[in-house]
């Protein structure tokens, strides 16, 4: 059996390094102060599918905190969805290096104009490989 998490996956993921605002939707209590407060990240997408997507950050969100997430993509539309944090990848490496670390969000929900823009998008980047072709 293999572990392969993306044969466990609703939706095919694509490669795209996307910028995104990532921001809390529930406050959270400053340690120092105890005064609430929210995130606001801005960040870099490296892949994502219509059910979700893998956020590049060193900023730790716990799994199951909503989001409103903020693509923008190539064509200029922006993707506005509320999404859940699903998980955590957590990466020590030097400071210089490139950040290996993230979050992945799942997409709970959004309005149909932004989700048709992100079908959009992953339609046109989707390019079939070798073993889809060959099913033709």
């Amino acid at each position: 059996m293999s572990d392969d998490s993306s044969s466990q996956r609703r939706y095919d993921r694509i490669c795209a390094t996307l910028p995104v605002r990532v921001s809390t939707i529930e406050p959270e209590n400053d340690p120092h102060t105890g005064r609430p407060f929210f995130r606001a990240l801005q960040e870099t997408c490296a892949n994502v599918s219509r059910g979700g997507a893998f956020v590049r950050t060193r900023e730790s969100l716990t799994p199951g905190r909503r989001v409103l997430l903020e693509l923008s993509l190539p064509s200029g539309a922006q993707v506005e969805t509320i999404g859940r944090v699903a998980w955590t990848k957590r990466v020590i490496s030097p400071a210089s290096a490139e950040p290996e670390s993230g979050i992945g969000i799942e997409f709970l929900g959004a309005a149909s104009e932004h989700f048709a823009a992100l079908e959009q998008f992953l339609r046109r980047d989707t390019k079939p490989n070798a073993d889809d072709s060959a099913e033709r």
